[in-house]
């Protein structure tokens, strides 16, 4: 896994400017073949978990999960790793409003339309619609998080919001906690509900 956290590192450098030399020799040693473009690391650890509960290495398989910072910066990623770059397979997860960030930056790398799994709002509205907000309620509390959930939920703003929704916004609003619940959330799954652009993205790497 450290090999593959320094070629991260190192496409991420390349793509802010860096050589590219270093990216193409680790590449090669290390068998890289795919590259799964997340917006963040609360994505990147959601993708994690559930490969753990399916007992995949996806390091160990050639996959590199690259989270971006963003969805504004796919284009440079896609060019640079994708089919006129590097010559990788590309694969994502996006929220449905980013998605033509993404269309555009897979046409620019000749990667055509494939591989790109979409979320309807983002990854944490399609897990707590997964499990129910009753049970995303329940790990709120078994993490240890339940007195800040109702102070968080006695706010006016929440005040007669959808329960998915109060969740959904909590979950944002402290730094690491959507990093934290992206983990959380996909190990409480049952097999059967896991969302479909998870699943989808897993099962074609």
């Amino acid at each position: 896994m450290s090999d593959m956290n320094a070629f991260r590192d190192l496409a991420t450098a390349w793509t802010a400017g860096g050589p590219g030399d270093p990216v193409r020799e680790l590449a090669g040693r290390l068998s890289v073949r795919a590259v799964v473009l997340l917006e963040g690391l609360s994505d990147e650890a959601a993708v994690g978990a559930l490969a753990a509960r399916h007992g995949r290495d996806l390091a160990a398989e050639g996959v590199c999960v690259l989270p971006m910072g963003g969805a504004m910066n796919v284009g440079r990623f896609s060019a640079l790793l994708g089919p006129r770059g590097l010559g990788l397979r590309l694969t994502g997860l996006c929220d449905e409003r980013e998605l033509g960030y993404y269309t555009r930056g897979w046409e620019r790398a000749g990667a055509g339309s494939d591989g790109v799994f979409v979320c309807a709002a983002d990854l944490e509205d399609e897990l707590i619609r997964a499990l129910g907000a009753d049970r995303v309620t329940e790990l709120v509390r078994e993490q240890g998080e339940f007195r800040a959930l109702r102070t968080f939920l006695r706010q006016p703003a929440q005040r007669g919001r959808p329960p998915q929704q109060q969740l959904r916004r909590f979950l944002g609003t402290k730094k690491g906690r959507k990093i934290r619940y992206g983990r959380v959330l996909v190990e409480a799954l049952g097999g059967e509900r896991v969302p479909e652009p998870l699943d989808r993205l897993l099962a074609g790497l």
